[in-house]
Parts: structure tokens; sequence; C-alpha cells
């Protein structure tokens, strides 16, 4: 699968975390996914929490259109950005995927 890939229900988006980093930064293309520095530590969820509140808050869309849909055990995950279900939502897909894309 691609970095990012869209669904009928939103954009699907191979990340890639490093967690316990100085600080939360992008990084860029890490094989086939982008990389994510994030100062959370693996354990209980924080990472996967701090991974939704981080990218939430950069593409400036409520935590609750994300969902990591795979790898909730792993550094290699798969985020679901859901669309949301109203008139500007082909507007807000291209916003999406060229804010995603600008990243790599």
């Amino acid at each position: 699968m691609p970095v990012i890939r869209e669904s009928r229900l939103g954009i699907l988006l191979k990340i890639f975390v490093q967690p316990r980093s100085s600080k939360n930064i992008i990084i860029g293309l890490h094989g086939d996914a982008l990389k994510i520095k994030l100062t959370a530590p693996p354990v209980d969820g924080a990472a996967n929490k701090m991974s939704i509140q981080y990218l939430a808050k950069i593409f400036k869309i409520p935590k609750s259109s994300l969902n990591i849909i795979s790898g909730q055990t792993s550094r290699k995950k798969t985020v679901l950005i859901k669309y949301k279900n109203d008139d500007n939502s082909q507007t807000e897909r291209k916003r999406l995927k060229g804010l995603i894309e600008s990243f790599f």
C-alpha cells in the first residue's frame, strides 16, 4: 500500500512512529510510511493517543476524525482520516490530501 490511499470512508495514511523523542515532529518518509517522532513512550497506548492528537493538530481536524485501524501495538500503523458527510467534503478531501502530500 502506498503512504496514502483513498477509500470510501476517508484517507488511509501509513505512519511509522518513533516514540520517546525529544519533540513531536514529522520527519518525512520511512520506507512506505510517513515517519513521526513523538515524545510519548510506547506503553499503555500513550504513543497511539499522542499519534492521534498530533495528527489532528497538524491537519487541523478533530481527533474524532482519526482512527488507528491497524498496528496498535506496532511502530507501523495505518490511520483512517474520516471524511465529513457534508457539502464541503470534496473541498476537505483535496485540502487533506494536499496537506498530507506536502510532508513528503
